[in-house]
């Protein structure tokens, strides 16, 4: 019986639908593996398709060439390590499973089912899947592997069946998406399997951004009694071999790379910034556009990009009216130079007058109001979006958190866009954010290190600049307290009288619920964004865009 086996973890970024450019992937991954004497190649959940597929895994032509895709891939990979991989099964009653397949010298020789199938927060499984029976272990090299699929770790029943039918390993093929603080929970339930079995356990972690989806890699691997001995670096590929040797007291992984894992702050902006960066590979996109205002959101936005793209890749358009301060083009200016992206200038006062001109017989009798200032954010995307199709960049939009909860944002104006990288990120957590940025540098920022947001963005008073003298605090509460009003409604779910028991002013919660409440419709039709809280807007929190409901405090 063999007393060693050496595993490699292909921790890769898959693209949802690209069949062939992901088989390219695993081959090069499993060609890795063999130069290395590996007996096995563990690749993530769903990893032939990309994942999240949503309903496109509903579709029988796509299935039917995921899996013939699996099979030829199999097939090729003969002379060499044992390869399991995630990918579609669907049975011949047509049941569809979500399934991890397992290739030896070319031949098919197990088929997982998972079992658990998510379905709360952005997952819909259970409406794309059925749940397949426990599975139990499959021999390769000397070794019995057990393999629950992502879901089926966080639960007991699946670890202890396979524990006790043989499992001597188990690789957890996961896509596990981001959000804040992700990698202790997980690890806490992975520990719970590790101590419950008394196995080795490796996690093997998807890496990458889909639509509004970001997974973080971070793939490690627990001995018996819970200690790490491995760990994957966070929101990066990499390949890594993990030995395995036999005693008596069963198999125990030798120590590996242990990456240091980034804190809180850097976490958020890793995941920020590769889902831009994967948004625009995946789309076909290099460049992009953006309105800068001078504020601090524009100016995070593109701080974002240039470290996405290179900001030889960012175009920053200032789009002035005559409620535009010289301090605003000052600050516009300061910034796109410190992060050495182009600056343009459009003025947008002609078009402006030339729209209330044309409507003015319809107006006559009326008083300016916000309707005059939304045509001014109109035309500014008019004119954005007139850019980004004549030199096919894509168009960012820069809405925090905040203003995308309350409704603080012009659709079809500031809201247009292909994409929001700070779409889950509250404004004061945008401040915050950016003076990480300018503290710190790392090697996968493509932009410039030090000081790249001017100090007096951060510090000046936010404002739209619609009206003379406009400031945001006009028209909604302190940002910190709105802040905290919307992390009551929105991610914990609180009710009013909870809020006003907390010290907050009854009228003001109830300003902040309405207009959260109201906005539903604008969300509904807003640019996808990375996800980095518990509770992003449309993936997490789906509410009706007509709703009569209020509560009372």
């Amino acid at each position: 019986m063999t007393d060693r086996f050496r595993l490699t973890i292909g921790q890769l970024n898959a693209t949802v639908g690209d069949l062939a450019g992901n088989a390219a992937k695993a081959r090069d991954a499993w060609e890795q593996a063999r130069d290395a004497g590996a007996d096995m190649l563990a690749l993530p959940e769903m990893f032939i398709t990309g994942y999240q597929t949503q309903d496109l895994v509903l579709k029988p032509a796509f299935t039917d060439q995921a899996m013939a895709a699996l099979m030829q891939l199999g097939a090729t990979l003969a002379d060499g390590p044992a390869i399991g991989i995630g990918g579609p099964w669907r049975d011949e009653g047509g049941k569809l499973y979500n399934a991890w397949w397992v290739f030896s010298r070319g031949t098919l020789v197990a088929r997982v089912l998972k079992h658990h199938l998510p379905y709360q927060q952005l997952f819909d499984e259970l409406r794309l899947f059925h749940s397949g029976p426990i599975s139990g272990p499959y021999p390769v090299a000397g070794a019995r592997i057990g393999s629950p699929i992502c879901e089926d770790g966080w639960y007991p029943d699946v670890a202890e069946t396979l524990a006790e039918t043989g499992a001597e390993i188990l690789i957890v093929p996961n896509g596990s998406p981001y959000h804040r603080e992700k990698l202790d929970l997980r690890m806490g339930h992975m520990v719970g399997r590790v101590v419950e079995t008394g196995l080795p356990l490796v996690y093997v972690n998807l890496v990458g951004g889909q639509d509004d989806q970001i997974y973080d890699g971070a793939s490690f691997v627990l001995n018996p009694g819970g200690r790490k001995v491995v760990q994957l670096p966070a929101f990066q590929e990499a390949v890594a071999h993990v030995d395995f040797t036999r005693s008596a007291d069963g198999w125990l992984a030798e120590p590996g790379p242990m990456a240091p894992q980034p804190d809180a702050w850097e976490q958020d902006y890793f995941a920020m910034m590769l889902g831009l960066r994967d948004y625009l590979r995946k789309s076909g996109f290099s460049k992009v556009v953006l309105g800068m205002s001078g504020g601090i959101d524009s100016a995070l936005v593109a701080t974002i990009a240039a470290d996405a793209v290179g900001p030889q890749n960012v175009r920053c358009v200032m789009l002035p009216s005559e409620y535009t301060s010289q301090a605003s083009l000052d600050d516009a200016a300061d910034c796109a130079t410190r992060l050495g992206a182009r600056l343009d200038t459009v003025h947008i006062e002609g078009a402006r007058d030339a729209v209330e001109d044309a409507l003015a017989h319809l107006m006559e009798g009326t008083s300016p109001d916000i309707t005059e200032e939304n045509i001014q954010s109109r035309l500014r995307g008019v004119m954005l979006m007139a850019i980004s199709n004549k030199f096919n960049e894509m168009l960012l939009t820069t809405g925090n958190k905040s203003e995308v909860g309350v409704g603080y944002a012009t659709i079809y104006g500031d809201m247009a866009g292909g994409y929001n990288p700070i779409k889950d990120l509250y404004k004061t957590r945008v401040f915050e954010t950016c003076r990480w940025r300018n503290a710190n540098h790392r090697d996968w920022m493509l932009g410039r290190a030090g000081e790249v947001i001017p100090p007096q963005i951060i510090t000046k008073p936010p404002s739209a600049e619609l009206r003379p003298d406009q400031k945001d605090e006009d028209s909604l509460p302190p940002y910190e307290v709105l802040d905290a009003i919307l992390d009551g409604l929105v991610e914990k779910d609180l009710s009013l009288a909870e809020l006003v028991a907390q010290g907050f002013d009854a009228e003001t919660v109830r300003q902040v619920e309405r207009l959260l409440y109201i906005s539903e419709w604008k969300r509904y039709q807003a640019a996808p964004g990375p996800r980095i809280s518990t509770r992003a807007f449309w993936l997490d929190r789906r509410y009706p865009l007509v709703n009569r409901w209020r509560d009372e405090p």
